[in-house]
């Protein structure tokens, strides 16, 4: 099988959100809206099967929290295709646009945190991210109570 990351398109927000609220069902990452899915939609990838049916196999974005810091949110893989190198690919790319935009730490706040270590990032406290806490963390229904853990890589 191949597969191809590209930057997400207007048709790509009902899979995402699909993908993102099966995910969430599993409990491997937060939900999204539709409405925050299309004020984001410029900061998708996603990957998709090579091909005809071009299925979305996953997504990620790169949200900018800071002059020097940007998070990797919403990586998701559809369960059929994990461990198939997808989520590296996604990871690469938005810490590909970090460092195009000059974003000196990119993190990550997530349920699977031995992925993110197996791609240089490091676990840290999420106190740590006070732009983080204060522009989202403070309005999500998990806080103060966040089970996620906080990674961070920096360039």
């Amino acid at each position: 099988m191949e597969f191809k990351v590209r930057r997400a398109r207007v048709t790509d927000v009902g899979p995402i959100y699909e993908l993102l609220k099966q995910l969430s069902g599993e409990g491997l990452l937060l939900p999204r809206s539709y409405v925050n899915l299309y004020e984001m939609l410029q900061t998708f990838y996603v990957v998709e099967r090579a091909g005809e049916s071009g299925e979305i196999c996953g997504a990620a974005a790169l949200q900018v929290a800071w002059e020097d810091l940007a998070e990797v949110r919403s990586l998701a893989v559809r369960a059929p295709f994990r461990g198939m190198g997808l989520g590296r690919a996604l990871t690469e790319r938005v810490e590909e646009d970090a460092r195009e935009l000059r974003v000196r730490k990119i993190f990550a706040l997530t349920y699977v945190p031995d992925f993110f270590v197996r791609q240089g990032y490091r676990v840290v406290t999420l106190e740590s991210l006070p732009q983080k806490i204060w522009s989202v963390c403070f309005n999500c229904v998990h806080y103060p109570d966040c089970r996620e853990i906080a990674v961070e890589k920096v360039f």
